[in-house]
């Protein structure tokens, strides 16, 4: 497979009255056509910074991309204008919200609002347009579409909203589909009928998928891989089933004790690790690992000395000393907090 996109050394600040805020610091990560890529981390931690800045959506005023590239289907995000990023959002990437209540016009009709995407983005002729929303609201899984195309968004439920939405996204084929936390505001029962739609995309039309959310449940039913962001870095990225079952960093192995896990034979209530301490003050980042301060862990080195990611496989990579072959216990250290998670 070829890389449909790729971020290298984003760093994104914000101009705040109290200082500058470091919020991205220096993320790289890339995806590959017809691939789910999940990024995943606590609020706070710049996921939906990094998305902002490939949707060319971050506010001008206080917002600056002070280095880093991001490559599109080869072609460079950063520095095109305002009409250039309007041609691309929509036709070639498109963005699900998590909130469809506020992404949706309330005045509009659902029909009018996929169509006016469609209209700005195609030549198609006005019963085209038609044809082609109601196939969109099928696609996604609306019932009776030629009643809902006349609804308004309050006569829908969220789940049907959020589908709304997803319809929008796909209304002209984009090759990438960025969904930041397309399930948050939803019940479970819509959650899990939201996440097989994205699969099912994904499949069907080999949609990439970009998704970013703090949910682990999430990301490990519809994620092929997975970056772990901490503190506007990315600490640890690999193959879902290496992130799950063999963990490298810190972070990622208090994330996985943090969240109930169900095992077929286990009927026990299972005791949840809390993740102690506060993530960094990114007005003044540390000079070493941002997680320096909270992990059992950490060496001497840790405060002193952010490393570069450490490949333990060709798919799986920490930014962690831990995996340096001079730590001292470092399988040690690995195994016990692989094993306990």
């Amino acid at each position: 497979m070829s890389r449909l996109l790729d971020v290298n050394d984003l760093r994104v600040s914000f101009k705040t009255y109290g200082g500058e805020v470091k919020a991205v610091r220096g993320v790289d990560f890339h995806i590959q056509q017809g691939e789910v890529l999940a990024i995943v981390g606590e609020s706070g931690c710049g996921k939906s910074v990094t998305a902002q800045s490939i949707m060319g959506l971050l506010p001008k005023k206080v917002s600056r991309i002070k280095s880093g590239s991001v490559t599109f289907n080869g072609k460079e995000l950063l520095g095109l204008s305002k009409k250039q990023m309007q041609k691309l959002k929509g036709s070639e990437i498109g963005l699900i919200s998590q909130d469809p209540m506020t992404s949706l016009n309330p005045t509009m009709r659902i029909g009018s609002q996929i169509a006016e995407t469609i209209k700005k983005h195609t030549n198609y002729s006005r019963s085209k347009i038609h044809d082609r929303t109601i196939e969109l609201l099928d696609l996604v899984g609306i019932p009776n579409p030629e009643k809902r195309y006349r609804q308004y968004p309050h006569e829908l439920s969220g789940g049907m909203r959020q589908r709304v939405l997803i319809a929008m996204a796909l209304s002209c084929e984009p090759k990438l589909l960025i969904a930041d936390e397309p399930t948050t505001a939803l019940d479970v029962t819509i959650q899990a009928q939201i996440l097989d739609l994205l699969k099912d995309i994904q499949v069907r039309l080999g949609t990439s998928i970009m998704i970013i959310t703090h949910d682990l449940g999430v990301v490990a039913e519809v994620a092929q891989r997975v970056a772990v962001m901490y503190a506007g870095v990315i600490v640890e990225s690999g193959d879902v089933e290496e992130i799950f079952e063999t963990p490298k960093h810190p972070y990622t192995w208090g994330l996985l004790k943090s969240v109930p896990r169900y095992e077929k034979g286990k009927h026990e209530k299972e005791r949840l690790v809390p993740i102690e301490g506060s993530p960094p003050d990114l007005f003044a980042p540390p000079a070493g690992c941002p997680f320096a301060a909270r992990c059992d862990y950490a060496m001497e080195i840790c405060i002193d000395q952010m490393p570069d990611p450490i490949k333990t496989s060709e798919t799986h990579q920490a930014r962690c000393w831990l995996n340096d072959t001079r730590a001292p216990n470092a399988n040690d250290f690995v195994a016990a907090g692989g094993n306990d998670v």
